[in-house]
């Protein structure tokens, strides 16, 4: 669900994914070769977030992220900092896990990170456009609270 900014930046896209859920378990696609948003297949990774841990910034030149909370919750910011985009500047941001299961598409350029909301470990499934290249990753990083980036981690309460 998007919370913050008027409109996804651009080249953003969303998917709500489809629980089916049976008395065996449940059972819930992520991405298909013939999804509107699907790019090329490079591979797939699980990664873990714990309670309360940010993992952010970082952005691709070459690689489209397409990601899934399929254990916990994270609240998903994104930033455009690309120089020619008609939305630079714009932040996105978005709950997904448990509770809202959703994709997240994200463009090569956009700076993106998350933050575990939940009580216990996120899971996260990534399907990238590209392999990782262990000796020249196309990863590059921004301190998550780099005061370049106007977007503020912490809890809003209230």
């Amino acid at each position: 669900m998007l919370r913050e900014g008027l409109h996804l930046i651009d080249g953003v896209k969303t998917k709500k994914l489809k629980v089916i859920p049976d008395e065996r378990g449940r059972l819930m696609e992520m991405l298909r070769a013939d999804d509107e948003l699907f790019i090329k297949f490079g591979q797939v990774y699980i990664t873990t977030t714990y309670p309360g841990v940010v993992k952010g910034w970082h952005y691709h030149k070459k690689q489209y992220d397409n990601f899934a909370c399929v254990a916990g919750m994270l609240k998903v910011a994104l930033y455009d900092n690309r120089e020619n985009s008609p939305t630079k500047g714009e932040i996105n941001v978005f709950y997904i896990g448990i509770h809202n299961p959703e994709l997240i598409h994200i463009p090569p350029g956009v700076l993106h990170g998350w933050k575990c909301v939940s009580e216990t470990e996120a899971i996260v499934v990534n399907c990238v456009s590209e392999v990782y290249i262990y000796d020249n990753p196309d990863e590059f990083r921004v301190p998550p609270h780099d005061k370049s980036i106007p977007y503020d981690w912490s809890r809003k309460d209230g």
